[in-house]
């Protein structure tokens, strides 16, 4: 005899179509209509495309280590930012640039994280921030479940958010922390930026699943699936999502489906392995060009305020430039701080020994 008992479904939700034109006006979420909101948001997008353009060429002409661009996926990175609160933990990877400036990162310190040896690669944690910068693949996700768990011991109203690719949510990492998240009820969001290629690695060819949401089944955990280059649907996600886990129903996962419009990194040439019409494809629903024709089409926006946008882009990226550039680098007894409160005993020796063959 063979008895079904379970059964699952992983739904998609979009609310703006690449023209910029609502869905179903009558079922969108309040953000929708809510124009200056959506503006203030879109001012922050083009902020991040402009500082993106700009470290790209500092990376190229030398006053840059590598970088990793985030083209193409301002509206996930804006909304999760958007979406929480100051006293929420964010754990990102290495490219969500919209939600740290949200959360209060200038763009110098994002400069300085990827300024390499030229710079002395000296981000400084500010507790003000409230988030743990990871280059790592996946195990931020277990650091978010862990202030997760903190956060619920403590019993504090909290989340905790993890960004990760979508190759990213093919290690263990990834996995475990839906399992603790389930097993413990954590207050945590898991978001998948699936932008479709880990590296060179196709998304096709990363597994057989038709969704990357439907691994949150695995660990009973509720999983979605929204337009990534729709700001009102990635908006509203998070929100839900955030406010689910922060009343004590538990953790999920998003996903957000979107597209690397430029190479992985500044170390990498993507026309190698991409076809350059699928590339052109994915232009033709990014995210900033969408959300302007909405505006556009609601009459809270035009040309002249387009231009005076750019212009205040242009001059914000520029003084962060300059800051950047004229921060001098760190001590060397700088690369032994922000990680522990107090140095264990062979790091605090490593750190008298080089501080001793300075002298």
């Amino acid at each position: 005899m063979t008895t079904t008992v379970a059964s699952f479904k992983i739904d998609y939700h979009q609310f703006l179509d690449p023209e910029g034109k609502l869905l179903n006006p009558e079922q969108s979420p309040a953000i929708a209509r809510d124009t200056r909101e959506l503006i203030e948001l879109y001012r922050l997008m083009n902020l991040v495309r402009t500082f993106d353009k700009k470290a790209v060429a500092l990376q190229r002409t030398g006053k840059l280590g590598t970088y990793a661009s985030c083209l193409g996926h301002e509206a996930a990175h804006v909304a999760i930012g958007s979406a929480m609160r100051p006293e929420d933990c964010l754990a990102p990877m290495y490219r969500e640039y919209g939600a740290q400036m949200y959360r209060g990162v200038k763009m110098s310190e994002i400069l300085l994280y990827w300024g390499g040896d030229e710079r002395g690669n000296h981000f400084q944690h500010a507790p003000q921030h409230d988030f743990a910068w990871c280059v790592p693949i996946a195990t931020q996700c277990l650091h978010a479940a862990g202030a997760a768990l903190a956060f619920k011991l403590r019993n504090e109203p909290r989340v905790a958010v993890a960004v990760v690719g979508d190759g990213g949510s093919s290690k263990g990492d990834f996995l475990e922390a839906i399992n603790a998240a389930s097993a413990f009820d954590l207050p945590l969001v898991l978001v998948i930026v699936n932008n479709q290629w880990a590296i060179s690695v196709p998304r096709a060819k990363q597994n057989k699943a038709q969704t990357l949401a439907q691994k949150a089944l695995g660990g009973g955990l509720p999983g979605i699936q929204v337009d990534g280059n729709d700001l009102v649907a990635c908006c509203w996600a998070m929100e839900k999502a955030i406010e689910r886990a922060r009343h004590g129903k538990g953790a999920s996962v998003i996903e957000m489906l979107t597209y690397r419009l430029s190479d992985h990194t500044t170390a990498d040439d993507a026309r190698r392995y991409r076809p350059a019409a699928e590339v052109e494809e994915a232009w033709s629903r990014e995210p900033l060009k969408r959300l302007n024709l909405y505006l556009t089409a609601e009459g809270a926006w035009d040309d002249v305020k387009e231009q005076q946008m750019l212009d205040e882009c242009a001059k914000k990226v520029d003084a962060a430039v300059e800051e950047y550039q004229n921060t001098p680098p760190q001590p060397l007894a700088a690369m032994f701080s922000y990680l522990f409160k107090t140095l264990p005993h062979d790091l605090a020796a490593q750190k008298r020994r080089a501080l001793e063959e300075l002298q």
